[in-house]
């Protein structure tokens, strides 16, 4: 039988446990903030606090789009908010420590330096909809009016005169698919499902289904819009996803953010002059989001307007906004409305 040294096991030993050393202990972001929220007419400061002696060698912060080398751990650093993200994002630290990367995190809310403009409405035109449409997704293309519509069993992708209410072309999408928003970039219609975790693809010409798109990241399928380069994608979260146009991966997200909290559960999106126009869901109203930031610019009270339609067991809530761009006009309905409103906003 062989014996091993006591002090040769308890060698062995020490080095073990320095191997598993959880160095993030021995260091810490401290922010000259108590709170962990800011606006971003603010900025981000601290230091990084050594709590055991380390040897050192590098010290860099990561901040969305910034980096900032420090030249030693308990240098103050300063992240400037202004062109910021706003809502929670994450301060990431990497130490270059004894020859090991050390990463340390903290959470922190960003919120709007500005409440957002409050808005009315006054209706200018009223047409007729279809009172069995359960709108999901509405925009115009050059002077048509295309509509997606929800509910297993009964989801639709149409082609709409606006103005008669007349359906030019229709096709009923797969039972087992719940329809969501739309949007049209370069003679292609995409169209959101609901939980089934893909788009769809149409020929915008032929109704023709083209091919399918998955989702990454992003919950589910809910609103989407355009802006001639990029589509934006919301999912029920507090998140509106950016997707690349030709691969449809999802790059990257803002999340709409008031000068209060984080809002969520937007639904239908619109491109409207620089803007997203997102409905509420569940809500008889319509926020206004810079694309940039998700700063909420606007909110449209649009209380009443379920007033004016029909009243009958079916009806649901105000769900669908389309923007002409040509007339600069904005229309919105809702879940199985009798009417289209043509609507004007102003500032209260």
């Amino acid at each position: 039988m062989r014996f091993f040294n006591p002090l040769v096991v308890i060698f062995l030993s020490l080095i073990l446990i320095s191997c598993d050393e959880d160095l993030t202990k021995d260091f810490k972001i401290s922010l000259d903030k108590k709170s962990t929220s800011f606006t971003n007419s603010e900025s981000i400061s601290g230091k990084i606090k050594a709590l055991k002696d380390h040897e050192v060698t590098s010290v860099e912060i990561e901040f969305q789009d910034q980096v900032i080398a420090l030249s030693d751990v308990g240098e103050a650093f300063n992240i400037d908010l202004s062109t910021s993200k706003l809502g929670y994002h994450i301060v990431q630290v990497k130490l270059k420590v004894n020859s090991e990367l050390v990463k340390l995190s903290k959470k922190v809310k960003l919120l709007n330096d500005e409440a957002p403009e409050l808005y009315t409405y006054e209706i200018v035109n009223t047409y007729p909809h279809d009172i069995l449409a359960y709108t999901q997704g509405l925009e115009f293309h050059q002077d048509t009016l295309y509509e997606s519509t929800g509910q297993r069993g009964e989801s639709t992708l149409r082609k709409v005169d606006y103005q008669t209410g007349e359906i030019f072309n229709k096709v009923k999408l797969d039972d087992f698919y719940f329809g969501e928003g739309l949007t049209i970039l370069k003679d292609k219609i995409y169209q959101l499902t609901w939980q089934s975790q893909e788009g769809l693809i149409y020929d915008l010409n032929t109704f023709d289904l083209e091919g399918k798109f998955a989702y990454s990241e992003s919950k589910e399928g809910w609103g989407l819009c355009n802006d001639g380069m990029q589509l934006y994608k919301s999912d029920g979260t507090d998140k509106i996803w950016i997707l690349n146009a030709e691969s449809l991966e999802e790059k990257s997200f803002i999340q709409p953010t008031t000068h209060k909290t984080v809002l969520n559960q937007m639904n239908e999106l619109e491109w409207v002059e620089g803007k997203i126009y997102a409905n509420t869901y569940q809500k008889d109203g319509v926020v206004i989001i810079n694309p940039k930031t998700g700063a909420v610019d606007g909110v449209v009270d649009f209380r009443g307007l379920r007033d004016q339609v029909k009243q009958h067991s079916r009806l649901d809530v105000l769900n669908g906004i389309a923007y002409h761009k040509e007339t600069k006009r904005l229309f919105v309905t809702g879940k199985n409305w009798d009417k289209l409103f043509e609507v004007k906003l102003t500032k209260k």
